[in-house]
């Protein structure tokens, strides 16, 4: 949290503050999305601290002697505070220290503890406050009060706080120069909430995201005309009426409608939003005739129209959209004629095909995307027949030496063909082939990708055999095998996987002679080694050395207390799930107590 800290920054600097935002989720024990970042830092030392990190570190050593931070220096003041929050030291007997040092940002998201107390120590910087988070905190309409005297905060956060209703709104209609305002999963904001956001002319940034009693409210805001971002995601009850509100929005860059009632005639109403470059329309129904309007934004570089309904027909529209560079067309009723109408998009860097009706045919118009870094066919009709098999050289010479018959060699040259476009994209970093029909055979032609970062095999089809063919892609982060037949012998090939940062290994064929094999992979932040029945206390062994894990997932497997004592030294542990083994919660609390200061999310029974 927090950033450089002796800055002054003006009106004219666009959106104001950066935006924080929670960047790491959970989703464990299910299986793991490969976006997240890791919240541990790998990097290695290269210099020795400054005099001022060196004089922030000792202050956080006695920081609790201290009764005010007053006279210190700004910079060092906001320093120390950024620090207090990371490391988790941050006390409200401490915070109130803070009072009066003239701070520019107070970033306390989902920090334990913030209640209305903490915002008069916020309230206290005055008209030095710029930036203030408090996202995911007891704060409530009182405290709010206390901060509406900080006239030059330009962007505010209040995320998930359950205890701010209309009437905290009202204390923020003063604060005349907020640009960026957030605050996601309010229910108890509604349609008069919604009144005093109008005076607040110089937004540029609204985040509405999952405020369901806002319907109707979005007339009220139709003189913030400065809005470039507007997120009403999964504000499910806004509709068509609420979005013919936005109509003179035309500067608006990024709108958000994923998952509201918004449909024809509400989407017609966006033809006039030509500088948008973001819409996320996810979940809402598009027919046919809307598509003319969407083909109208010619500005668009993010388009998102996963669940929308749509057919080939429909992307018949988009060929036209050449400046996309990310297109979600997940959960469509999509084939390989539609794919013919987005070869053109040859900017495309991130393309998302998931659960769409393609198969191996449709993969030729992707052939000249070489811009793609990511794909994703999960749970498409793509297969790996004649991937393995023949490089580009020498197909015409295994065709002649098996004589094959006239239909099996038109099915085998159509899955040569995907072999030759997919080894075209060498810029691809994240490839998803779960639950798709390839096998081991297919997985020669991925080996080819070496820029490959991020790839997921959640596949039955794909055992040992076919990991030894990946072995070249050194630079592989994050792997996902949950599903894949790996045993021990599988596991030698991971040894070159030197990168790694997150596995899915959950197939059931692991004994702890596999897990050893992973021993060496100390880059590891996220490990699921669940559903392997075989897996003993002696495994946690060869974990111990894997100190920059953040997230473990053994369930379902042999461990008992007695192997609990190897993990100790793995100090960032936030995440630990243990379902189904013989371990009992107080033991687990007692390793938390004593050694893992961090863990956070337990799951036991």
């Amino acid at each position: 949290m927090g950033g450089a800290c002796s800055r002054k920054r003006s009106h004219d600097e666009g959106n104001g503050s950066p935006e924080f935002s929670k960047s790491v989720s959970f989703k464990w024990p299910h299986r793991s999305s490969f976006n997240n970042r890791s919240i541990v830092s790998r990097e290695p030392c290269i210099k020795a601290p400054s005099l001022l990190e060196q004089a922030v570190m000792k202050a956080c050593e006695t920081v609790g002697t201290y009764e005010s931070f007053a006279a210190l220096p700004k910079d060092l003041s906001q320093h120390l505070l950024n620090e207090l929050v990371k490391r988790r030291l941050l006390k409200l007997s401490i915070f109130k220290a803070f009072q009066y040092c003239n701070l520019e940002d107070v970033l306390l998201d989902e920090y334990p503890g913030v209640e209305d107390s903490w915002l008069e120590v916020i309230g206290a910087q005055g008209l030095s406050l710029l930036s203030a988070d408090i996202s995911n905190s007891a704060v409530s309409d009182a405290g709010l009060a206390l901060i509406s005297h900080c006239t030059n905060l330009q962007s505010l956060t209040l995320n998930y706080c359950d205890n701010i209703s209309d009437a905290g709104l009202q204390h923020l209609t003063g604060l005349k120069n907020l640009s960026s305002l957030s605050f996601k999963r309010s229910d108890a904001v509604t349609v008069a909430g919604m009144c005093h956001l109008a005076e607040l002319v110089n937004l540029t940034s609204l985040d509405l995201e999952r405020c369901s009693q806002i319907s109707g409210g979005l007339c009220h805001i139709e003189g913030l005309t400065k809005l470039e971002r507007l997120n009403l995601g999964w504000c499910n009850y806004v509709d068509d009426q609420d979005i013919k509100a936005l109509t003179g929005f035309v500067g608006l860059r990024e709108l958000y409608i994923s998952r509201t009632k918004v449909s024809d005639s509400g989407i017609l109403c966006l033809k006039d939003m030509i500088n948008l470059q973001v819409l996320h329309m996810e979940g809402c129904h598009i027919y046919p005739f809307c598509m003319e309007t969407i083909a109208g934004l010619k500005s668009l570089t993010n388009l998102n129209l996963k669940f929308c309904g749509l057919s080939d027909f429909c992307c018949n529209k988009l060929k036209g959209l050449i400046n996309l560079r990310v297109l979600n067309l997940a959960y469509n009723d999509i084939t390989d004629a539609g794919l013919a109408y987005i070869k053109g998009l040859t900017n495309l860097e991130d393309l998302n095909l998931d659960s769409c009706k393609v198969g191996d045919a449709g993969l030729e118009f992707l052939k000249d995307l070489l811009n793609l870094k990511s794909l994703n066919i999960s749970d498409s009709e793509v297969t790996e027949l004649g991937l393995p098999y023949i490089s580009g050289q020498n197909i015409f010479s295994s065709i002649k030496q098996y004589f094959v018959s006239l239909v099996c060699m038109f099915v085998f040259f159509q899955n040569i063909l995907v072999l030759l476009i997919l080894s075209g994209l060498d810029k691809l970093e994240n490839l998803n082939l779960s639950f798709t029909n390839i096998a081991d055979s297919g997985l020669v032609n991925i080996s080819r990708l070496t820029s490959l970062t991020s790839l997921n095999l959640d596949v039955r089809q794909v055992t040992d055999t076919g990991l030894t063919a990946l072995t070249s892609l050194t630079n592989l982060k994050h792997l996902d095998l949950f599903g894949a037949r790996i045993t021990d012998y599988g596991t030698t090939s991971l040894k070159c996987f030197k990168k790694l940062q997150s596995l899915e290994l959950c197939g059931g064929g692991i004994s702890d002679v596999g897990v050893k094999n992973l021993k060496d992979l100390t880059n590891m932040t996220s490990l699921n080694l669940s559903q392997n029945y075989l897996l003993t206390d002696h495994s946690l062994e060869y974990l111990t050395g894997m100190t920059a894990l953040v997230s473990l997932n053994i369930s379902n497997t042999k461990v008992t207390n007695a192997g609990l004592q190897h993990l100790k030294p793995l100090c960032n542990l936030t995440s630990l799930a243990l379902q189904a083994c013989k371990v009992t919660l107080p033991a687990v609390e007692k390793l938390q107590a004593t050694f893992l200061p961090n863990l956070a999310v337990i799951r036991v029974q």
